[in-house]
């Protein structure tokens, strides 16, 4: 089996659903209509750019583009994760957090991966490494910016109750560790409910692309239960890292809260 082209022709009879949204925003009032014509433009046109440069990328086979692509992805990522939530840390805090743990999660978790279960030759090959990474990145950074959009939230909130638990005597972890929990517990709300509706509610990416590819079922079905594993441990190490991390950037070394260091 061979994927049919898809023709200009295509996308704009397609596009019509996305015009009746914006309709239906402007019957109804809802404001919204130019926001949807907008992202869907952005859309169009980002796809497209990274589909021409990924082409160059796979024919090149080159573990430098690789590396590069990769790099900006990461960094891409970072940033979202940084500028996400209500509340940040002052200065570079934020970015150098989130870096440290979008990069060093989801580059453990690809590299499991390809040099366990998918073990492509050469190991970096484009046509895996990227595509996975891209996958991973997704909800590494949704559980990370989720646990600190929570914790800080909750932190700057209940100020005077976490004041109040270091001034009896407890840790700056002692005093934070509600918020920490309530915080690590929410970032990891995502993948769960994604592996609760896999295969009973949705059929995943991975495996619905398979099988559209030709692949059998059941290989396309161990495929998407590999990727949802590396994605339930890589959403939970980006969320504990972001959330411990945080913890020790807004206390300091006499565990004292210092709510100064965030900004809203």
């Amino acid at each position: 089996m061979t994927l049919q082209p898809i023709s200009a022709a295509d996308l704009a009879i397609a596009s019509v659903l996305v015009i009746i949204n914006a309709a239906i925003s402007v019957s109804l009032g809802l404001r919204l209509h130019k926001p949807v014509l907008l992202a869907a433009a952005r859309m169009v046109v980002q796809l497209l750019l990274v589909g021409l440069l990924l082409r160059y990328v796979l024919e090149s086979k080159s573990p430098l583009l690789t590396t590069l692509v990769i790099v900006a992805m990461i960094l891409a990522a970072a940033r979202e994760v940084t500028v996400r939530p209500k509340w940040r840390l002052k200065g570079w805090q934020s970015y150098g957090i989130s870096t440290a743990m979008v990069s060093a999660t989801s580059i453990a978790t690809v590299l499991l991966a390809l040099l366990t279960a998918i073990r492509p030759s050469p190991w970096y090959d484009a046509h895996y490494a990227v595509p996975l990474m891209g996958i991973v990145l997704g909800s590494v950074l949704n559980s990370a910016s989720l646990g600190l959009d929570i914790f800080f939230g909750g932190v700057t909130a209940s100020r005077n109750i976490v004041e109040g638990r270091l001034a009896l005597g407890a840790t700056r972890y002692e005093a934070l560790a509600p918020y920490m929990r309530n915080a690590i517990r929410s970032g990891l709300i995502p993948v769960i409910n994604q592996m609760s509706a896999a295969g009973i509610i949705t059929l995943p990416g991975i495996m619905s692309g398979q099988i559209l590819a030709g692949v059998d079922a059941v290989d396309a079905a161990k495929y998407q239960i590999l990727l949802m594993f590396i994605l339930a441990g890589g959403s939970g190490l980006a969320a504990t890292g972001s959330v411990y991390l945080a913890a020790k950037a807004v206390t300091d070394e006499r565990h004292r809260l210092r709510c100064d260091r965030l900004r809203n």
